[in-house]
């Protein structure tokens, strides 16, 4: 029996592995045992059709792939910094440089360069939405097309507390993707990610929904959702879907050290999407309300049992900021919200 233990996260890849020998009593049986099957659906793994096609995504892929783009950039060049010993006037003598001399302009860095992907959300007016990341300091955009055409596109906005930007391209002959409402996945939910690892434009990989609300990778907004489907550098800002070929999230990060796929994804779901991208359309940034509360953590089960709260969720309010809309509200330090806007509360 072998076992093999692997932790990757963005760099490096450490293993281990160790071999044991048991003595067993050998059995023949005539019962085969039966196949697993864990990333497809059982409705895909039936037998041959009538006509002896095989279940497949091909159909339903065929109807999404026009919409997930390739994201070319090319950021701002830099100047490279000259030595500053050459400002010297010591130095300039010892090395016997002449004092009227001017010295050389800067050179200019090589601009630098990235891929990532997109989805086209808004066909009639060439809307696509990606990551912040992709397209961050970026000077030139060119987006690809799954019919090979490269249009230039322009940055419409960008919020780099949820890594999330708009883009807009001519509209013409374009597919977008239906949105659909994140808050109905659950765990184990089929999913397909779409995207351009490492430049491999229209790469298709499947999985599930491995976790939701996942938190705490970063800084900003967090409610990822996390799947298995294989994620890579350049994946970001492609397509998570569901079996339906609809929109459920933007891939955005990966959990690896050696900067490949080990299984830990994460997506922007997509009810944030929207809302954020309907901000970035109207005002080019994202304009946030305050609450006014400061400070304040969740409810842990000790907690929730020592204040009784029925079904022990919910988030512990540590100071509410007088004449804050929090304290209008009548909120105070130490109250637990355990719903809001008919919404049950799950952490802080």
């Amino acid at each position: 029996m072998m076992n093999l233990r692997a932790f990757m996260k963005t760099a490096a890849i450490a293993s281990a592995a160790g071999v044991l020998a048991t003595v067993a009593t050998l059995s023949l049986s005539t019962t085969a045992p039966a196949p697993l099957h864990a990333d497809v659906p059982t409705s895909l793994l039936a037998a041959p059709t009538a006509t002896g096609q095989l279940p497949s995504l091909a159909p339903m892929l065929k109807g999404v792939l026009p919409a997930v783009v390739n994201i070319a950039v090319v950021g701002k060049a830099q100047p490279q910094q000259q030595n500053p010993l050459l400002n010297d006037p010591f130095f300039r003598r010892f090395f016997d440089v002449p004092e009227g001399q001017q010295q050389q302009q800067p050179q200019q860095r090589e601009a630098p360069q990235g891929i990532g992907s997109g989805v086209i959300v808004d066909a009639a007016k060439g809307y696509v939405i990606t990551n912040n990341h992709v397209v961050a300091d970026a000077e030139v955009i060119k987006v690809r097309l799954n019919d090979d055409r490269e249009l230039d596109a322009k940055l419409v906005g960008t919020d780099p507390d949820t890594d999330l930007a708009v883009l807009k391209i001519e509209p013409k002959n374009l597919t977008a993707l239906v949105i659909s409402d994140s808050d109905k996945l659950e765990v184990g939910d089929f999913v397909v990610a779409i995207g351009s690892p490492f430049g491999l434009r229209q790469t298709v990989t499947s999985g599930i929904v491995s976790g939701l609300g996942r938190q705490g990778l970063g800084e900003g907004y967090e409610d990822f959702i996390q799947t298995d489907a294989s994620i890579n550098p350049g994946n970001s800002g492609g397509a998570l879907i569901n079996l339906r070929g609809e929109l459920i999230g933007i891939n955005s990060q990966i959990l690896s050290r050696s900067g490949g796929n080990i299984g830990i994804g994460f997506a922007i779901p997509t009810n944030l999407v929207k809302s954020v991208m309907a901000q970035l359309i109207e005002n080019g940034a994202v304009v946030r309300g305050r609450i006014g509360i400061q400070g304040g953590q969740e409810l842990t089960p000790e907690l929730a049992k020592a204040f009784n709260v029925p079904g022990g969720k919910g988030a512990l309010i540590g100071k509410v900021v007088p004449d804050s809309p929090a304290a209008k509200g009548g909120l105070q330090d130490g109250d637990i919200v355990i719903e809001a806007n008919g919404k049950a509360i799950k952490d802080f």
